[in-house]
């Protein structure tokens, strides 16, 4: 109920959201994916989240971990993190807590305390949902303004078609042969041509720039 609940919470602030119920799926997820972020509950059948998290982090996985757990013993919490947790979070917990405390793991990773990410003229609040340019407000359908984030996420850096799939679709969804280009159209629609731009045989990347501009 828990998970369901959590599943939910974070696929309504706009994060693809993978499950898996046991331990042994946990890890087998993080070596066939790449994530941002997990949120890791201990009290994992099969193999227990503790475990997995020394599992991940002996392999070299700096992934942000959140623990959430109903273990409140000081000496769990002082394990937890010493065993490489990035936060530790006590059930019951509030979803709205939950979210802020993924928004500020992104943003510690990416290495900034800005809660907006900022590429040229372009701004993402990912917390408020919204997107200026040069000031002016961008509507975005949740799926444009998830590659949005993904891409300016990655700052200079370059996503792949694959990697922007596995940022803004779980396992769960459809995913037509052309649905990530089709985004990336509307995208560009509406913030100019050269805001994303195609980096050819490698992928894309936001520019933030406008139509005459360097």
């Amino acid at each position: 109920m828990v998970g369901a609940a959590v599943r939910k919470g974070l696929a309504g602030a706009g994060f693809a959201v993978d499950w898996v119920q046991d331990g042994h799926a946990a890890e087998l997820s993080a070596a066939m994916a790449v994530y941002d972020l997990a949120v890791l509950d201990l009290g994992l059948p099969r193999k227990d989240g503790m475990s997995v998290l020394a599992s991940l982090r002996k392999g070299g996985n700096r992934i942000p971990v959140l623990i959430a757990t109903a273990r409140d013993a000081v000496q769990d919490r002082i394990r937890g993190l010493n065993a490489g947790a990035d936060d530790y979070l006590l059930k019951p917990f509030d979803l709205d807590e939950l979210i802020a405390r993924v928004h500020a793991l992104l943003r510690r990773a990416a290495g900034t305390g800005s809660p907006v990410l900022t590429v040229g003229g372009i701004s993402l609040d990912p917390v408020a949902r919204r997107v200026t340019q040069d000031g002016q407000q961008v509507d975005l359908s949740a799926r444009e303004f998830a590659i949005l984030e993904a891409l300016m996420r990655k700052r200079d850096g370059v996503m792949s078609r694959a990697e922007l799939e596995e940022a803004i679709y779980d396992w769960d969804s459809s995913i037509g042969s052309n649905a990530v280009e089709v985004h990336l159209h509307k995208l560009r629609r509406k913030l100019g041509s050269q805001a994303i731009r195609n980096i050819r045989g490698v992928g894309y990347r936001v520019s933030g720039t406008l139509p005459g501009q360097p």
